[in-house]
C-alpha cells in the first residue's frame, strides 16, 4: 500500500535519509523509530504528500502523485488519514465539528461511522457539543481517532501518537490503530516508545538501515 523507492531528502544542508527504500502493507502496522533529528515526522510528512522528497518515488495504492499537487490533494483526500502528537484538532471548535471535518464528500466515496457511533467508539459518546479546547490531552487524541473512523483512510500516517497520553489512553489509540489494520489499512507509527514497537508487526529505524520484528 506504501512504497517509497530510492528516496532522498536534505533539511538545512543536512542529509537526512538517502536511497531510502521503504514498503508498508495493507494489513500490517510498521513503527518507525530512530534518534531525533533523524526525519521521521519529514519521512511521514514526504508519504503523506504534505512534504516532497528530493529525489525517489513515492506512491500509494500503487498510485504516485510525482509532481503534481492535484494527484498529491487527491492522495491526501481520498486515501491517507493522519494522526498527529499535537492531535491537530480546531480547538475552537466543537468535538462534532472536529469529526465532520474528516468526512468523505461527493459521490462514491468509501462511507465510514456516523460521528455519534465513531465518539461512541472511542468513549466520547455524548460530547459532540464540547469544545475541543475544554478535553483532556487523551480525550482530544481520541477525538482524532474518531476523526479516522468516519473517514477510513487506506493508509495511516501517526506521529508519536501516544507520547502525550497516559497508559490507558495510549492503549486505546494502539488497539485502534491495530484495528484499522486489520480492516486492511497500511499504518505507519513514528515513535520513541518502547510499548509501541513491542505491539507492530515490523520496526524500522531510521540512520542505521535496520528493518526488524516486534522488539
Amino acid at each position: 500500500m506504501i512504497e517509497a523507492r530510492g528516496i532522498s531528502k536534505q533539511r538545512g544542508g543536512r542529509t537526512l535519509w538517502a536511497d531510502l527504500a521503504l514498503t508498508v502493507a495493507a494489513g500490517e502496522v510498521v513503527a518507525l523509530t530512530g534518534p531525533s533529528g533523524c526525519g521521521k515526522s519529514t519521512l511521514l510528512d514526504c508519504i503523506g504528500h504534505i512534504d516532497r522528497v528530493d529525489s525517489g518515488t513515492i506512491s500509494i495504492g500503487g498510485v504516485d502523485a510525482g509532481r503534481s499537487a492535484r494527484r498529491a490533494r487527491l492522495l491526501r483526500r481520498d486515501h491517507i488519514g493522519y494522526l498527529f502528537q499535537d492531535f491537530g484538532l480546531v480547538h475552537d471548535a466543537t468535538v462534532g465539528t472536529n469529526v465532520d471535518l474528516a468526512r468523505p464528500t461527493g459521490l462514491g466515496r468509501r462511507r465510514g461511522l456516523s460521528t455519534a457511533a465513531a465518539l461512541e467508539q472511542v468513549g466520547l459518546g455524548g460530547r459532540s457539543t464540547a469544545r475541543a479546547h475544554e478535553l483532556s490531552g487523551g480525550e482530544q487524541q481520541r477525538v482524532a481517532v474518531a476523526r479516522l473512523l468516519v473517514k477510513q483512510p487506506s493508509v495511516i500516517l501517526a506521529d508519536e501518537p501516544t507520547s502525550a497520553l497516559d497508559a490507558v489512553n495510549a492503549a486505546l489509540v494502539l488497539d485502534r490503530l491495530e484495528s484499522f489494520a486489520a480492516a486492511g489499512a497500511a499504518v505507519l507509527i513514528a515513535t520513541h516508545a518502547p510499548s509501541v514497537t513491542a505491539r507492530v508487526h515490523r520496526v524500522v529505524t531510521l540512520g542505521d538501515g535496520r528493518d526488524r520484528g516486534p522488539a
